[in-house]
């Protein structure tokens, strides 16, 4: 009898009643760190994925897409940030492309599991590479802990976190908005992950509502990530003084991106319906 080779799939169920299925060729990595599970899986459509808890983070094939957007928006605002952090986002793909600006002269990494630092290095070295250039630093310490040690410190932060569970829970509170204000320069802006507009539509009202009682200037934008629950993902952005929506188009850096570009920087704050009503005040 002709014996089959059995088809490996790789399932996260994004809520209770829903999921994504991809075929896998085989594990890579397995480990569990003080805070989490961690494993690295090779796919047949989108290269090795990096899975913490369960969830994808991020993959070989669309990577550039979150990495880009979480960046490039503030980064352009900003006309001369010199000091960058990033809380979270020990893969490195926001650092990398941090270093793309020759006006940065620091970029500090928090990273509170250093295994997550370890595996991005070993699995994904294109995404991790920039890790290693001289004006990194990098601190595998609590972010939160982190933002409320330095006061009046950085030009951009950056909030590349987990889904809102475990330690990542007060990452997406209003006191630690509170504190990235603080953290902040006078004309400083941050950025933050924030989820699914399908899925979590509760939470990108809270956050955006917390956000913009803390900053005088808020934003929200939106970007297609295949292997994010639902495909479309948003970002929340604070700033002190500069209005993305105000930027010169023109004056904006070009870099041999892949999603981001000048052109399109005004149009991602251009919402569908759905996702705008999110931000009106209750009531409205």
């Amino acid at each position: 009898m002709e014996m089959r080779e059995m088809d490996l799939w790789y399932t996260e169920k994004q809520t209770k009643n829903h999921g994504i299925t991809t075929k896998i060729n085989k594990t890579l990595y397995h480990d569990k760190s003080e805070f989490q599970t961690l494993d690295v899986i090779e796919t047949a459509e989108f290269g090795n994925m990096l899975v913490l808890d369960g969830m994808v983070m991020t993959t070989d094939r669309d990577e550039f897409v979150y990495h880009e957007m979480i960046t490039h928006v503030a980064m352009n605002t900003h006309p001369n940030p010199k000091r960058v952090l990033v809380v979270g986002g020990g893969d490195g793909g926001a650092i990398r492309e941090i270093l793309r600006y020759p006006s940065v002269e620091q970029a500090v990494l928090a990273e509170i599991d250093g295994k997550v630092i370890a595996a991005s290095k070993q699995f994904f070295p294109k995404i991790a590479g920039g890790l290693d250039d001289p004006r990194v630093d990098i601190q595998v310490a609590d972010g939160i802990q982190h933002v409320r040690d330095n006061k009046g410190k950085y030009d951009v932060i950056l909030v590349d976190s987990t889904e809102p569970v475990g330690p990542a829970v007060g990452l997406f509170q209003k006191p630690f908005y509170e504190e990235i204000y603080e953290a902040l320069k006078e004309d400083g802006i941050m950025v933050a992950q924030t989820e699914s507009p399908w899925f979590n539509r509760d939470l990108i009202r809270q956050v955006f509502r917390d956000i913009s009682s803390t900053f005088p200037i808020t934003r929200l934008y939106t970007a297609s990530i295949p292997t994010y629950p639902s495909g479309l993902w948003s970002f929340t952005i604070g700033s002190k003084k500069y209005d993305p929506l105000a930027v010169d188009e023109a004056k904006l850096h070009r870099f041999d991106t892949r999603y981001y570009r000048p052109e399109l920087h005004k149009a991602l704050f251009s919402l569908p319906a759905f996702v705008l009503e999110l931000l009106q005040p209750e009531g409205e």
